[in-house]
């Protein structure tokens, strides 16, 4: 079984992005970091610098286990220098007058190692068209679930999903189980407790997986040439040819089907999942509500390079590097499952 992220520097990603640099409120830093959630490393930097949390942007968030290489914006007076802390490095670009926002990037670029591998002669086109899937990042354990039991107005046992693993009880879990303990009933005041951030996350996770199972669905009935990979909330299906691109509701309370196979498709996941679009109107906290957007069912990994040597992590294995650039949003781990 092929390996990844064995080490940081096994998965690089760089953020591909066109800053304007100009006079203005903002200082641009190049921020490179490792072992830390970019909401992590932007906290540790906004209390280093004696900042507001508010004042620094980005435009993406990237792994934690991973080496990661991406563009932020400070507001206010800072000095134009470089800041190395424990496993952060900022790098001074410029000033402007706009802030960095999430989705105020073009693509991004990684650098993967895959180690473990046996003697294989590998052979990848430059381009290569890849189901657009969330992957495991985007779940982690139990979001998914969470999320699913906060559109169902189940938040007793969204608390509980929480709260499950004591082990884990640090941060907000803390602050959820103080408020639980002072008004036990109160459980949509416990769920709001959390960053916002985190329980729209929630919501999110479950979007994503509703999107999963469609694609896959799709992919499903419109060929018999296909191969499957197992994930942690059900099956990636790839499959074997390029198919026609088209756009996959995320769905939502707004949610208008443009396709009536892919309507079918959804409204029976759905029912699957005793849920329907008008649950997602979340009255008790209305910034859990989502309107719902579009995705493409397709995206293509470019400039793919490859270079196969000696594993020396992993005796008498192979290891490839693998290079190349995927839109904003996407996954790299998918385009690696895709290949290997």
């Amino acid at each position: 079984m092929y390996k990844i992220k064995q080490i940081p520097e096994d998965f690089i990603v760089k953020e591909i992005n066109e800053l304007k640099t100009e006079e203005g409120q903002y200082s641009y830093f190049t921020l490179k970091k490792t072992n830390y959630t970019t909401e992590k490393a932007v906290s540790t930097i906004a209390e280093y610098l004696k900042k507001s949390r508010k004042d620094i942007g980005y435009a993406g968030a990237k792994d934690k286990n991973a080496l990661t290489e991406q563009f932020i914006s400070i507001k206010g007076p800072i000095k134009k220098q470089d800041i190395k802390l424990k496993d952060i490095e900022l790098k001074y670009i410029g000033n402007g007058k706009e802030r960095i926002n999430l989705g105020d990037l073009k693509q991004n670029k990684f650098i993967i190692t895959v180690r473990n591998l046996d003697e294989l002669n590998l052979k990848v086109n430059e381009k290569l068209q890849i189901p657009n899937y969330f992957d495991e990042q985007r779940f982690s354990e139990n979001n998914a679930e969470i999320g699913k039991a906060i559109i169902k107005k189940d938040f007793k046992k969204a608390v509980d999903l929480i709260l499950g693993d004591n082990l884990k009880q640090s941060g907000f879990e803390k602050d959820v189980k103080e408020h639980t303990l002072k008004k036990p009933n109160d459980f949509v005041g416990a769920i709001k407790r959390i960053p916002k951030k985190i329980s729209m996350m929630y919501v999110h996770a479950f979007q994503s997986l509703i999107f999963n199972e469609t694609v896959a669905e799709i992919i499903k009935t419109n060929t018999d040439d296909y191969k499957t990979v197992n994930y942690s909330n059900g099956i990636f299906i790839f499959p074997n040819n390029e198919m026609q691109n088209q756009k996959i509701p995320l769905i939502g309370f707004g949610t208008e089907f443009k396709d009536k196979k892919i309507e079918e498709i959804s409204l029976r996941l759905m029912e699957k999942h005793k849920i329907n679009l008008r649950d997602f109107i979340i009255r008790a906290m209305p910034e859990l509500s989502f309107e719902g957007d579009y995705r493409d069912m397709f995206i293509t990994a470019e400039n793919i390079k490859t270079e196969i040597k000696d594993d020396e992590i992993n005796i008498n294995k192979k290891k490839c590097i693998i290079s190349f650039n995927l839109p904003k949003g996407s996954y790299a781990t998918i385009v690696i499952k895709k290949i290997f």
